[in-house]
């Protein structure tokens, strides 16, 4: 009845100012509307915000404990501290960065135009810097900016900590935290830009398809990971030596809680609690467990036993191959994927490895280099609808896999430059590696004075 009366005054109104019924009517239904919409501010929905609070928890819990505990059972015994102080090193170091410049860099959005490329095309400028105007009552979206800042600084503190185990065992702990402060500075905030900052990005305006970070975080450290074992050195013993991993329950106990934990960075990287977190959700876990059991069954047949190790680190090459895909693909396409990344991320990490004979120590890039590119271009297959996915019709798939793979192109190129500058900076100024004497002692003792196990 309210609305029937408004309506009458509002068109009375517009009589008595002279209009026809029939402008009046036009103007009523047409121009009203606009006006409201016109108006309209973001709103902050509970929902949303609480899910996002579990789903920031999440990440940070897979750094904390999940990955430090998934690496340490993969070291020597004489490394595990070194490996577990290492991840705790990332979440104190990683957030003052991520305060100071570091989200600013990565999702300011000043001088930035869609179709247009230029200079914040790659990275932000320094707006929010020290997350300058950030208070209580900014939105993003529908939640409280600060728990959007929040929750990307989790995918700022894992992303580094996934490249100390490609060097575990040998590197300095000064010369690791230089590298990694150099390289999330240059390489992980540049593409964090690119990929999730909006229109103007480089890798938005492409229409890339990166739904939680296959070229941010999984490719980046992959490459970073591959760059660094190469150009720290090999093991002291490695090839010849035997370097089992000291504790087998430990890393797969880790790598439960980061099954558990990816559900936030997967379903969270929607920001909302609706029905395309639901479907990350599911295809997160379809795509894992297909990975393991592929794993599980490739080293069974190639090898004569499938064992906990490989099952473990076939989850891991799963869940990173899901990733970029997990907000755009359905259950098909994530069978696809979990199948593809267990079985080729397998290959790299033994065959492959073996092959051209560097020391990837806990294969850095052997899974989340590899599964990173497997995920990113078959997001642009399984995204198809005809694969059960969130719409791409058959003829936009070739050019959705092109832009797929040129952002993994420029990845690669990119995370690789940086790496190597960054390493070699280090080895001028603290040097890369510890001495003989200190690797054989352990990196427990000779770099943190403490022990694992005391008996």
């Amino acid at each position: 009845m309210n609305k029937t009366i408004l309506s009458f005054i509002t068109m009375t109104c517009l009589l008595l100012a002279g209009l026809s019924e029939a402008q009046a009517q036009t103007l009523e239904t047409d121009e009203v509307p606009a006006v409201a919409v016109e108006e309209k501010a973001p709103t902050l929905n509970s929902g949303d915000t609480a899910w996002m609070i579990a789903a920031t928890a999440l990440v940070f819990f897979m750094t904390l404990p999940g990955l430090a505990l998934f690496y340490g059972g993969l070291v020597r015994s004489k490394n595990v501290l070194s490996v577990l102080v290492q991840c705790f090193a990332m979440a104190g170091v990683m957030t003052i960065i991520w305060v100071v410049y570091g989200y600013s860099l990565a999702f300011n959005t000043d001088g930035m135009t869609a179709g247009v490329t230029n200079l914040n095309s790659f990275v932000g400028g320094l707006g929010t810097a020290f997350l300058s105007g950030i208070t209580a009552e900014t939105i993003h979206g529908t939640i409280p900016e600060a728990v959007f800042v929040t929750f990307q600084m989790t995918f700022a503190i894992i992303t580094p900590a996934l490249i100390v185990g490609a060097f575990a065992e040998r590197m300095k702990f000064s010369a690791m935290l230089l590298f990694t402060i150099l390289w999330v500075t240059f390489s992980y905030l540049p593409i964090c830009h690119m990929a999730w900052s909006g229109d103007g990005a480089l890798f938005w305006d492409w229409g890339v398809l990166d739904f939680a970070g296959g070229t941010v975080v999984h490719i980046n450290a992959g490459i970073a990971g591959l760059v660094a074992c190469i150009m720290v050195g090999k093991r002291r013993g490695f090839g010849t030596s035997a370097m089992h991993p000291h504790n087998v329950p430990l890393t797969v106990i880790g790598a439960s809680m980061l099954w558990v934990g990816w559900f936030g960075f997967n379903a969270g990287s929607e920001l909302a609690a609706d029905g395309i977190a639901g479907m990350a959700l599911l295809v997160t876990q379809i795509a894992t467990a297909t990975a393991v059991v592929t794993w599980a069954l490739v080293e069974w047949i190639a090898r004569g036993k499938p064992t906990a190790v490989g099952a473990a680190t076939g989850a891991v090459a799963g869940l990173v191959a899901i990733t970029p895909a997990s907000g755009t693909v359905g259950p098909l396409g994530a069978l696809i994927i979990g199948f593809a990344s267990g079985l080729i991320c397998y290959i790299f990490a033994t065959s492959v490895k073996a092959k051209f004979g560097y020391d990837d120590s806990l294969d850095v890039f052997g899974v989340h280099g590899v599964g990173g590119i497997v995920g990113a271009v078959l997001t642009g297959l399984c995204a198809a609808s005809f694969l059960g996915g969130a719409g791409l019709g058959l003829d936009s798939v070739g050019a959705q896999i092109f832009a797929q793979i040129k952002s993994v192109i420029v990845t690669i190129i990119w995370s690789g430059i940086v790496s190597t500058s960054a390493l070699f900076i280090c080895d001028k100024t603290v040097g890369l590696r510890v001495n003989e004497e200190e690797e054989e002692v352990g990196l427990d003792l000779s770099s943190h004075g403490e022990t694992g196990y005391t008996s």
